[in-house]
């Protein structure tokens, strides 16, 4: 009997492994799924237009708990209804080695780093009252992705995640059309949403007309937008837009043509293609 007792249990412990392993698998597909969604997703933006992205539907969400108060602006335009020069100011304020890393600016993030760590003993040592300022080295490519697919979330596997997407949108996607999508989806303030809904709500004009002065100033507002709808007139985000005003003829921006558009997007379906063939 205690023989048997042993090979039932043993018998058990083998079908509770081999379920485990089996629920193991099935969240490995999921996720690899999900992943192929998002590559394909991702694959058609090369000449679709995304209706709407992650961090919109959530602020969409948040608003509508407080439908008195709530006010929505985004307009999705062409590329040429977007000024070079706001192009130029955002490149120089948020991301100026833009066109030249592959989504993810290394040095930017160790320089992040060192920076939060030095803040962080400064305000152990001065025992502040408020938290540490935090500043982040993510390029133009990774707030794309996640604002595009991704939560708020500050977790490794989102990071990860992010990281993947980054590289997914530098492959398929070209710079100008990685920018373009960014300025058409970005959070300019509270319910407001790209370039030219933020054009509209700061300076009464479409974002085609927008001086040099006046798109450096939104470029500056992007790391905090919220913070700098409510306070237009502080004294670093007047500094800072005359910095970035001086920066803006240093960023050179690549000759867009149809063509170069339709062979990025063969490119793209290639790689995506072989990607996918890959699991088979």
């Amino acid at each position: 009997m205690a023989v048997q007792r042993i090979r039932h249990r043993l018998t058990m412990v083998k079908r509770q492994r081999s379920l485990a392993w089996s629920w193991v698998g099935w969240l490995v597909l999921a996720a690899c799924a999900l992943q192929l969604l998002a590559l394909g997703r991702i694959a058609m933006m090369v000449v679709v237009d995304p209706q709407s992205t992650s961090l919109q539907r959530s602020e969409a969400w948040r608003l509508m708990a407080h439908p008195e108060d709530m006010s929505w602006r985004q307009v999705w335009v062409s590329d040429a209804a977007i000024s070079n020069k706001l192009r130029q100011a955002v490149v120089a304020s948020e991301d100026s080695e833009f066109f030249r890393h592959n989504g993810v600016d290394w040095d930017a993030i160790q320089g992040a780093w060192q920076r939060n760590s030095r803040a962080e003993q400064r305000a152990v040592t001065q025992r502040a009252n408020k938290p540490a300022k935090v500043v982040g080295g993510s390029t133009i490519t990774q707030q794309l992705a996640k604002n595009l697919l991704l939560s708020k979330e500050r977790t490794f596997l989102r990071k990860g995640q992010e990281l993947l997407l980054t590289f997914a949108l530098e492959t398929c996607l070209s710079k100008h059309r990685i920018l373009t999508i960014y300025l058409n989806s970005v959070e300019w303030g509270d319910g407001i949403f790209c370039s030219e809904a933020a054009a509209q709500h700061y300076f009464k004009k479409s974002a085609a007309k927008l001086s040099s002065r006046e798109s450096a100033k939104l470029a500056v507002m992007l790391p905090y937008p919220n913070f700098y709808e409510d306070l237009p007139n502080s004294g670093y985000l007047q500094g800072r837009t005359v910095t970035i005003l001086s920066l803006m003829n240093q960023v050179s921006l690549p000759r867009v043509t149809p063509l170069a558009a339709r062979v990025s997007l063969l490119a793209c379906f290639c790689k995506v293609s072989s990607v996918c063939s890959s699991f088979h």
